[in-house]
């Protein structure tokens, strides 16, 4: 059976501010939580001011506190922008305080421009070839420490962290199935190669302490309003902010524009129909036979749902009405 999740940018809409955004991710996860999704997730992204989870160990600390079952955790944290024994201490110290809900998810990419990544840089010489490397390091910090080891992650060493491999091309795949991982692809803004690396990771998939057997969850976008015409004007804003991502021109995310898709030229269209495709949008009875159509054609054992709107209000009703949609019981 699938199950569900929630993807939170904590986006800051066009006319709030960063606090405010905030509050409304504290306040979609208590939802979250009420509707019965399994796990919330934040990512990191820098540089971005339509983005509030830059500091995701922290919004991940805020949300766990204001909820009692839902796990929680970072879909992802980028590795390469930190020293993995200083995750393992943050990580370790979000599962002392709320064991049992923690997860890290574990990324490759920076999360933001080369600029940017340069200043966030845990060396002068950061190499995303040595991700591998720096998973296992990490995983290694989260074991419990031996009579004698000098350095240990306190706290960290013996918690029950769960950790995935998040990706979007058979790389990440290759790794999360050669060290019998979960996974968890990135197809709501990337889905080129999403079927290819479901392939990959489940049949290269090697059993582990960790997991007998694959794991996949996929990103997916859904935006769920009373009526069809509602939820495509709901969808306008990260189609707006999508094409405005690849005119460097990243701000807050736009309020909904009637006509916004209409109007675009071809090129920006194309942009927005291959970033976006993994997307159901619409009322309850359309969104649940979109959902159910993706989950038959990839055999997704979990989607993970993110539902970028801009007024928090709206975003909420999509929440409960996706929850109906996909047979959620409270």
């Amino acid at each position: 059976m699938t199950a569900y999740s929630i993807l939170d940018l904590a986006p800051v809409p066009a006319g709030s501010d960063v606090g405010q955004a905030l509050r409304n991710t504290v306040d979609l996860a208590k939802h979250a939580e009420a509707a019965g999704f399994t796990r919330y997730w934040l990512a990191e992204h820098h540089n971005m001011p339509g983005i509030a989870s830059a500091a995701t160990s922290v919004v991940i600390g805020a949300v766990a506190a204001a909820t009692k079952t839902i796990r929680v955790g970072a879909g992802g944290v980028m590795l390469p922008n930190h020293a993995p024994l200083v995750i393992a201490e943050q990580f370790g110290t979000l599962s002392a305080l709320y064991p049992g809900r923690i997860d890290l998810g574990l990324g490759r990419a920076p999360g933001t421009d080369q600029l940017t990544a340069r200043a966030l840089r845990r060396t002068l010489q950061g190499d995303v070839d040595g991700f591998p490397q720096d998973v296992m390091e990490l995983m290694h910090w989260f074991q419990p420490a031996q009579e004698g080891q000098r350095i240990a992650a306190y706290p960290g060493e013996g918690q029950d962290v769960k950790v995935w491999i998040l990706g979007s091309s058979t790389y990440g795949a290759q790794l999360a199935a050669h060290m019998g991982l979960p996974y968890a692809f990135a197809s709501h803004f990337a889905p080129g190669e999403m079927m290819r690396a479901a392939d990959v990771y489940r049949q290269t998939f090697r059993p582990s302490e960790h997991l007998e057997k694959p794991y996949l969850m996929l990103g997916y976008n859904a935006f769920v309003a009373d009526t069809d015409d509602e939820a495509r004007l709901l969808f306008t804003s990260v189609q707006q902010a999508f094409v405005n991502l690849r005119l460097n021109k990243a701000g807050k995310l736009p309020a909904p524009q009637e006509g916004y898709y209409e109007r675009l030229d071809g090129t920006a269209k194309a942009v927005v129909d291959s970033a976006l495709s993994c997307a159901a949008v619409g009322s309850v009875e359309t969104v649940r036979s979109t959902i159910a159509d993706f989950v038959a054609r990839t055999g997704a054992d979990e989607l993970m749902i993110t539902s970028q709107i801009w007024d928090p209000a709206a975003r909420v009703r999509s929440l409960q009405l996706l929850a109906e949609a996909v047979g959620l019981k409270a």
